[in-house]
């Protein structure tokens, strides 16, 4: 009980004291994108390790931060669904409440998440990362200033290119890792099969030169990020 109460404390301080109004401003805008989400869950995990005040219970403050995030996060995108704000308020700090709960009063479940943690295949998790986000960041840096000279009549789905790009990089990583080469040969065909009516529309050399050179960049990115995998593996 006195372990649970500890947490508890640490949550209310966290949600109710340590987060400002802005913070949860930015991240009702941003969603995922907020870097206040990820700072708060930040000071989640201090204010853990501080009522803890045990250096060996690390993975129990890390489990009960990482499950903060991921309600917070679910909470941000389910929010707009309810009239009723109340609602996923309070269904928000009962799934904390749970979380705590768990964690204190079930150790075989969190002992079994650190076993779970421990045993990840860490390199890989983070090649899985890279050729995501930070892939789709890197690349626009790289093409900023190309993409101020295409000029496009076309309507997309909001961030449909960067979807696309994690997705392909993705299929690279996972081809490269399993052997299979020539998948990433059709996986290329096949986006071009697609690309092609809307470059022919266009009949414009510098979209088509951009899509490609955004395209060699990102399957180059997602086949560097492999060939680095398999070395380190």
């Amino acid at each position: 009980m006195q372990l649970f109460v500890k947490l508890l404390l640490a949550h209310f301080i966290g949600d109710f004291i340590l987060q400002p109004t802005k913070w949860v401003i930015h991240k009702e805008a941003n969603k995922a994108g907020s870097k206040y989400l990820y700072l708060h869950a930040l000071v989640h995990f201090g204010l853990y390790m501080l009522v803890l005040w045990d250096i060996q219970k690390w993975w129990l403050a890390l489990i009960l931060t990482i499950s903060h995030l991921f309600i917070d996060m679910a909470k941000l995108y389910v929010n707009p669904m309810f009239k009723n704000k109340s609602i996923p308020f309070f269904l928000d700090q009962v799934l904390h409440l749970v979380a705590i709960y768990i964690c204190v009063y079930y150790p075989q479940l969190y002992e079994h998440t650190l076993s779970l943690i421990t045993g990840l295949d860490w390199p890989l998790v983070l090649a899985i990362v890279f050729v995501t986000s930070p892939s789709a960041i890197i690349m626009g840096k790289l093409l900023e200033g190309m993409s101020t000279q295409i000029n496009t009549d076309h309507k997309s789905l909001p961030n449909a290119g960067k979807y696309i790009g994690i997705i392909e990089r993705l299929f690279v990583l996972t081809f490269i890792i399993l052997g299979r080469w020539e998948a990433i040969g059709l996986l290329i065909t096949a986006k071009s099969v697609f690309r092609f009516n809307d470059l022919k529309e266009s009949n414009s050399r510098k979209l088509t030169e951009y899509i490609l050179i955004g395209t060699l960049v990102s399957f180059g990115l997602a086949i560097l990020t492999g060939l680095l995998y398999l070395n380190i593996k």
